[in-house]
């Protein structure tokens, strides 16, 4: 059976060690690296012009391009490989939702902004309230 941990991205420095973190601990690991672009609402400008494309996936993935780079990057520098998955939505429930699927989180303490997290709350403390896998949290 494979061990497959989740590593939520934004872009960080707290997500890229949470990442390096992941690849180190679980080097047998199957390491999939999840960013979330925000859902549409009047102060996220870029996700609102997501929701509006007429492909929203792809324009995500088109918006998540150079933090997927990044992050194999991060992997290649561990001579690993990892998965990558684009979402549209709040980033807490997106990872909630998925943590199911795997057997363990690793995510930065925070990200972002000042105001992204005053006014979003705590991604990290949801996460490890609300995840059905066991959650590591790396400063």
């Amino acid at each position: 059976m494979t061990f497959r941990v989740l590593v939520p991205m934004d872009d960080s420095e707290m997500a890229e060690r949470a990442l390096r973190y992941a690849l180190k601990t679980h080097s047998d690991a199957e390491i999939t690296v999840l960013h979330v672009v925000g859902g549409p609402s009047s102060m996220m400008g870029r996700a609102t012009g997501i929701a509006l494309a007429d492909d929203p996936q792809a324009a995500a993935q088109e918006q998540a391009n150079d933090l997927l780079d990044r992050a194999h990057e991060i992997a290649a520098e561990s001579d690993s490989e990892i998965e990558t998955i684009v979402r549209v939505g709040h980033p807490a429930r997106a990872v909630i939702n998925m943590s199911d699927e795997f057997d363990a989180v690793v995510i930065g303490s925070h990200g972002g902004s000042l105001a992204d997290r005053l006014l979003v709350g705590n991604v990290a403390e949801k996460i490890v309230r609300r995840s059905v896998a066991p959650v590591t949290v790396v400063r």
